[in-house]
């Protein structure tokens, strides 16, 4: 090719761009994705071959972009079904309060599978439904091909957040029967090396005896040189013979500091990816437009890889000190330096607390993590976090002079990127955060009407989750006014859904029903939404209604468990016990306690006791203060003949609030409760 065919690439040309910087290569970015080409064939091998197959490897060595950029582009579409690359953690603007009680993992994990697909429909999906109503793929020859479905970033399973905990063993549950019920079904999980113990005690449980693991580690210098040339090819430039070994050679080369004015330097053997990445693209961004063959001696002009990581890690502390710390860069740079470097200048190793390491917040550390300033290790069963690499003592040393990088220099202060940071906050649980990120968005987001809505939607989310109904409706009413103005009926929909569940959480069901009466007439075919409506209508005293809705929903989607699971509770309230146990027998496992309940009631009604005694007796154990749960319960009890036990539950779900018990069912726990 003519190198002048191309005109290489300016800073700002998204695509264009021969180097990905801290980010992942994509699919698309197959083409100049190099020196991972064995990588690449083994794990696409493994996938195919076993039924579980576990990458795992540090942060930052680049699991994701093997699999987008490596791994995709080898699999034969005519021999292969592959999903969408997915996740177990999700952060959205999208109205939480307007779906179902759902596995946030699983929900998370649809919605990376079908990102097209209404979330208020996935959130009444498992995995099993979900790919059963998938439509059958053949090969030429009329045989099914395989399903490949990938997990990136599993670790967030295991991330010691308590908010998650409850759901991790439903996740792995529907995975494992997904797996057993699809035999051409193939599972890879992709995994930091440090949460590589938490997934092992699962694979026996996932693989049976087909399971494959492949490590993943850094760069050689071969394949590292390969990775700095390769993605030039087409773009109108290239090295020089010998200067991209010299640049790799400069990246495996670690200087240490200085021992009697001598200069102590330590070679690496291998080269981080991302690093790689971070000195290759401040390369490119330097170089004069008309330079076409790169020389050694623009190499040690613009690719000196300590001046270059020195100005990354000084990006990556001013946006976490702008995200967490209310911009005190200096206060987290020298955090860092006390904390993490040893007063001979090497690594410390650092014990990282449930909430707190060395007195930052953990929210922080994972913040650093993610932007490969921190890795956190798993040692002796304690969580120990210490800086990713060596090469990164010294700019934090020096951090904040000319040499290290501009503070704050290039650090991206959009609204998009204020509301990035809150939905990743509100994803680890921390709410607080996740509220001052969305407030700055807002501020900042000036006439974008439908950006605002957005902000406006996820403030409410915040609010959902802690809690604070009131002002959640207050957040998810302006973004509703602001979606209408705009012409979006089917977001101002869902806004009003969240609302009529919000005011169902209040005791308040007739608000609820009207609200959610107004959701459908904007998005009447979201199956979801009229899910809603029926439990509204029941806790209004209209059970007739409520079934008559659920009906329809079940007549137009099958067997769309959410809807299945609300006619079983009804129908056992009613005393329709046999049809009870047929909806209820649909959505086994059975996780909500009310569920649970209502299922022992209905086993309880057509005389199997013991079995219904079994069932509320776990039940109890969890049902916490939830009412028609505590009133199943004594129905049980009652009909079981231990009338003091009926009538202490019915006392119980005469005063629950969460939730209270509907109108209607009040008599009822009266009389039980007077019948000790």
């Amino acid at each position: 090719m003519n190198p002048g065919a191309l005109r290489p690439g300016r800073p700002g040309e998204g695509t264009d761009l021969p180097y990905v910087g801290l980010r992942a290569f994509r699919r698309e970015e197959g083409a100049k994705f190099f020196g991972r080409a064995r990588e690449s064939h083994e794990v696409s091998d493994l996938w195919q071959a076993n039924r579980l197959t576990i990458l795992y490897g540090p942060s930052g060595v680049g699991k994701t972009s093997l699999i987008q950029a490596g791994v995709l582009p080898l699999l034969d579409p005519n021999k292969t079904d592959i999903l969408p690359i997915g996740r177990v953690s999700h952060g959205s603007a999208f109205p939480s309060a307007a779906l179902s009680r759902h596995n946030p993992h699983v929900f998370a994990l649809l919605s990376s599978w079908s990102p097209e697909e209404t979330p208020t429909r996935l959130a009444g999906l498992t995995l099993h439904e979900f790919l059963r109503r998938r439509p059958a793929r053949q090969d030429p020859y009329g045989d099914p091909v395989l399903t490949l479905a990938a997990i990136d970033q599993a670790e967030e399973l295991f991330g010691g957040f308590p908010h998650r905990g409850p759901y991790r063993e439903w996740f792995i549950g529907q995975l494992a029967q997904a797996l057993d019920d699809d035999p051409n079904l193939r599972l890879l999980i992709s995994i930091r090396e440090d949460y590589l113990a938490a997934i092992l005690p699962h694979e026996p449980e996932l693989a049976g005896l087909g399971r494959g693991r492949f490590p993943l580690g850094a760069l050689d210098t071969a394949a590292a040189v390969r990775a700095t040339e390769g993605p030039l090819e087409g773009t109108g430039r290239s090295f020089a013979p010998g200067a991209a070994r010299f640049l790799v050679d400069d990246l495996r080369v670690i200087r240490v500091g200085r021992v009697l004015g001598e200069e102590i330097v330590a070679d690496a053997k291998k080269v981080e990816p991302v690093q790689l990445q971070v000195v290759c693209s401040a390369l490119w961004h330097s170089l004069p437009d008309d330079v076409r063959v790169i020389s050694l001696d623009h190499v040690r002009r613009f690719a000196d890889a300590d001046r270059s990581l020195g100005g990354f890690s000084e990006r990556m502390i001013a946006e976490v000190a702008r995200d967490h710390l209310g911009g005190d860069t200096a206060g987290l740079r020298s955090w860092l330096r006390r904390t993490f470097v040893t007063e001979l200048g090497t690594r410390e190793v650092v014990y990282q607390g449930e909430t707190l390491t060395a007195g930052m917040p953990n929210a922080v550390v994972r913040a650093l993590v993610e932007r490969h300033i921190l890795r956190e290790d798993v040692r002796a069963g304690t969580r120990w976090c210490e800086l990713s690499h060596e090469r990164l003592i010294q700019p934090i040393l020096r951090g904040g002079d000319p040499g290290g990088g501009a503070e704050g220099d290039a650090v991206p202060a959009a609204p998009q990127d204020y509301l990035r940071a809150a939905e990743i906050s509100l994803r680890d649980g921390e709410f607080g955060a996740a509220a001052r990120q969305a407030e700055e968005a807002l501020l900042r987001c000036g006439d974008d009407t439908r950006l605002r809505a957005e902000i406006e939607s996820f403030l409410g989310n915040v609010a959902h989750e802690r809690d604070d109904v009131d002002r959640a409706v207050a957040h998810y009413r302006t973004a509703a006014v602001l979606f209408e103005t705009l012409g979006a009926s089917a977001a101002v929909g869902r806004l009003l859904a969240g609302i009529g569940r919000l005011r169902l959480l209040q005791g308040r069901p007739g608000d609820a029903v009207r609200e959610l009466y107004s959701a459908v007439s904007r998005v009447p075919g979201d199956m979801g939404v009229q899910t809603e409506l029926a439990w509204a209508l029941w806790y209004d005293g209209h059970p007739d209604a409520a079934r008559d809705v659920l009906d329809e929903v079940l007549s137009r989607e099958g067997n769309l468990t959410e809807a299945l699971r609300a006619r079983g509770e009804i129908l056992a309230d009613l005393g329709r016990a046999e049809e009870a146990l047929r909806d209820l027998g649909g959505v086994r496992p059975l996780q909500w306690p009310s569920t649970r309940a209502a299922h022992a009631l209905a086993l309880a009604s057509v005389g199997r006791l013991a079995e219904a005694e079994r069932e509320i007796t776990a039940v109890l154990a969890e049902a916490g203060d939830h009412g028609p749960a505590l009133l199943y319960a004594a129905r049980v009890r009652a009909l079981t003949g231990d009338r003091a036990s009926a009538a202490g539950l019915a006392r119980l779900a005469g005063h629950a609030v969460a939730p209270a018990l509907p109108a209607h069912m009040r008599q009822e726990a009266g009389r039980l409760a007077g019948g000790a």
